[in-house]
């Protein structure tokens, strides 16, 4: 399971010209799910992204997470993370679990940080989305359980 994360001032995601998600500080996670991706697997990832200590304290280091600010989270399936670029071209994404798959742990991970004390908003899975942020650093991190 892969996440990339980006501290954000703003971001949304827009879906057929309609803003269907959006956070104002926070995070937006792109999640890529592979074929070995399990339940544990997304509970162990929740609590490093909700943890990730990302956001500046108040001599501008980066010593404050997510639910130590009370920031939002945007969390949108990319399942582009999960290719393999290694050789040729052309991505492949042999390593990407299958969609209906995919889509049940996604789901399952939105579930569980919805019981989190933090705002959470979502993208819509397998959707053509337009993701939009102001990346605030810039800061971006690739997490990966």
């Amino acid at each position: 399971m892969i996440a990339l994360l980006q501290r954000a001032s703003w971001a949304q995601v827009t879906i057929d010209g309609e803003v269907s998600a959006r956070i104002d500080k926070g995070l937006l996670v792109l999640l890529g799910i592979e074929r070995e991706d399990t339940e544990a697997k997304a509970d162990k990832l929740l609590h490093k992204i909700l943890n990730y200590r990302v956001f500046a304290d108040e001599q501008g280091r980066m010593n404050l997470s997510l639910l130590d600010i009370n920031a939002e989270l945007l969390l949108v399936s990319q399942f582009t993370l999960a290719a393999t670029t290694d050789k040729g071209m052309r991505p492949g994404f042999s390593s990407a679990m299958a969609p209906n798959e995919a889509e049940a742990l996604y789901d399952y991970m939105l579930a569980e940080a919805r019981q989190s004390p933090v705002r959470v908003q979502a993208g819509s899975f397998g959707a053509d989305m337009k993701v939009a942020l102001e990346n605030d650093g810039p800061v971006t991190f690739t997490l990966r359980v």
